[in-house]
């Protein structure tokens, strides 16, 4: 069965901005957005912090939902969440992504595989607003390992379980 989604937005960083900064604070590095991305197998998103970061990497390209961010602003009493601050590639509508955890699917012309939830650090404190890291435990999106290579736009976009 398959389902039409929305891909609203899609960023990559050229580096990290936590990673490696505990005690002392960010680098500043912001994601960047972009109309398309190019998907390789394996290796992740060309031009992406994360690309070919390491062997079966789980987190080759990171998925989030639009339904969750939109909650987080309504329980946390945020007025306008930057979506770009959860730093994942992709901001989706449409799907529960929590359902594709262990599963194959198609997403456009590209085939991944979820393999688990990209639990949020503690940083969002910081990024978001205090109490949001807890509050994005279960909620913090999709890490994917990439099967099948290809690009993927904004817009919409067939999502097939596989």
């Amino acid at each position: 069965m398959s389902t039409i989604v929305q891909v609203l937005n899609i960023w990559i960083s050229p580096d990290h901005d936590f990673r490696g900064q505990h005690g002392k604070g960010r680098k500043g590095v912001d994601m960047v957005p972009v109309e398309s991305i190019t998907c390789v197998a394996g290796k992740g998103i060309k031009g992406d912090r994360y690309f070919g970061h390491k062997e079966d990497y789980k987190g080759q390209i990171t998925l989030f939902s639009e339904d969750v961010a939109r909650d987080l602003e309504s329980d946390l009493e945020i007025a306008s969440l930057d979506r770009s601050a959860m730093r994942r590639n992709v901001l989706i509508a449409g799907v529960d992504l929590n359902t594709l955890i262990g599963n194959r699917f198609q997403l456009g012309e590209l085939v991944l595989s979820g393999s688990e939830e990209c639990a949020p650090c503690y940083w969002m404190d910081e990024v978001v607003k205090p109490g949001a890291h807890e509050w994005l435990k279960g909620n913090g999106g999709l890490r994917c390992r990439i099967e099948s290579g290809g690009v993927l736009r904004a817009g919409s976009s067939e999502l097939e379980i596989l």
